[in-house]
């Protein structure tokens, strides 16, 4: 046996999107609060983080220290430095990789661990692992392969799907976030069974907590009379916004007094976006019309976390009918604020949300089903509250700082694995 090594300096990639970036726009979501967290926590333990992105404003320094003690944001050059769709970033990506490497010689320090981040961060590693000499441990966050099967459609043409297939083949260790992921990733992906890990993410139980309902309505304009319904999410036609509104439609015909102190509060996206560039989001402000819906139905466009959580708070319930989600980090947000969440049970969604236990499952793209299950949350007398105790009471086991025990302990059983090789 060889004795493991303590982790002093790990490099986090996050290729395509800066975990600084606000939330809820296009490309940024649940994978950009995974490696802001993750890397705070981890810095808070005395262990160096430098989490390395492409740069897209060359108005902002390419060295940024706001994660905190000993965790830094490193903005690399590749191709121009302004927003690209994902597809259009791979070409770049040996400038990235020998950016990166001039990076660390100029620190003059390799790194112990390598943990990358979608699988534009999985090629990047591959070429870093032999210069630095350590292992790589990957996490896709969404599963191309997947995402086509749900949407029918390409999602990120046949370079990502070759991509993904390799780093399984390779990758010294793969994070999947549920046993659903993980079977997905034998299955459509042919991965090796030993690398994979089950670690979910996790929540800031600080941030995200218990409150008063009626104070945080009160931080986000709201009478204490008023009832609120949330989305928090990107504005994509796999998040299937339009089924709340055609669920809300359906109780507008059948129980119209119950809409008279409801509101739908969407966050994500920019509802001030010129139509060709956010689709969905026209589309789904035109339904909202002509469904009748327009007194209620509000987009309020990205939050930061901060408001988030009163948002959460003040909610009677998270809605997340979504055709796909690999994990639902709102989802467990909510939770943590002790709001229910109706979801879909799809992947995480399914791992996450106990039907009634602590929200509902409702079948995808069902409108009805899901009026149902509004119309059930909202008129049992007690209901909310009982969920919502125990979506708290759940959500304490994925605090950050266990989250990060358990990775931590999967890298440094790594580190001897890679010296024995080394040496061979």
């Amino acid at each position: 046996m060889f004795p493991q090594k303590p982790i002093k300096r790990i490099a986090m990639l996050s290729v395509h999107t800066c975990p600084l970036a606000v939330l809820g726009g296009k490309k940024t979501g649940g994978m950009n609060v995974y490696v802001r967290e993750l890397s705070r926590e981890f810095g808070r333990r005395g262990i160096k983080v430098d989490v390395f992105t492409r740069s897209q404003n060359p108005c902002i320094p390419h060295i940024n220290d706001m994660l905190g003690e000993n965790a830094r944001v490193i903005h690399i050059p590749a191709g121009p430095e302004g927003p690209l769709e994902t597809d259009e970033v791979f070409p770049h990506l040996p400038e990235f990789v020998a950016n990166v490497r001039a990076f660390a010689e100029r620190e003059g320090h390799g790194y112990d661990v390598i943990y990358s981040h979608y699988w534009l961060s999985g090629w990047v590693a591959h070429e870093l692992r032999e210069a630095w000499n350590a292992p790589v441990v990957q996490m896709f966050h969404t599963l191309g392969l997947m995402k086509e099967r749900i949407a029918n459609q390409p999602v990120g043409g046949d370079m990502r799907d070759l991509v993904e297939t390799d780093i399984m083949s390779w990758a010294d260790r793969l994070i999947a976030a549920t046993p659903a992921e993980r079977a997905q990733m034998l299955w459509l992906y042919r991965a090796q069974r030993r690398t994979i890990e089950i670690v979910p993410p996790g929540v800031d139980l600080t941030r995200f907590r218990p409150k008063a309902p009626n104070d945080a309505k009160a931080r986000i304009g709201l009478r204490p009379d008023q009832k609120m319904l949330l989305f928090v999410g990107r504005i994509e036609p796999l998040k299937a916004v339009d089924t709340i509104l055609q669920a809300l439609a359906i109780i507008k015909d059948q129980q119209p007094a119950l809409l008279d102190d409801l509101v739908l509060s969407i966050i994500g996206g920019n509802p001030d976006d010129p139509a060709h560039e956010n689709a969905e989001m026209e589309r789904l402000k035109a339904m909202r019309i002509s469904l009748g819906l327009d007194g209620l139905v509000t987009f309020l466009g990205a939050k930061d976390q901060d408001s988030l959580s009163d948002y959460y708070a003040a909610a009677e319930a998270l809605i997340m009918p979504s055709d796909y989600e690999s994990f639902g980090m709102v989802a467990l947000e909510a939770m943590a604020s002790g709001t229910p969440v109706i979801a879909s049970q799809v992947g995480g969604l399914a791992f996450l949300v106990r039907d009634g236990v602590n929200g509902y499952h409702v079948p995808v793209r069902e409108p009805g089903a899901l009026a149902d299950r509004i119309l059930q949350l909202l008129s049992i007398p007690g209901e909310r509250e009982r969920l919502a105790a125990n979506a708290a009471q759940m959500a304490r086991d994925y605090g950050w700082s266990e989250i990060a025990d358990r990775l931590l302990t999967l890298f440094e059983a790594l580190i001897p694995a890679q010296a024995q090789v080394a040496t061979c």
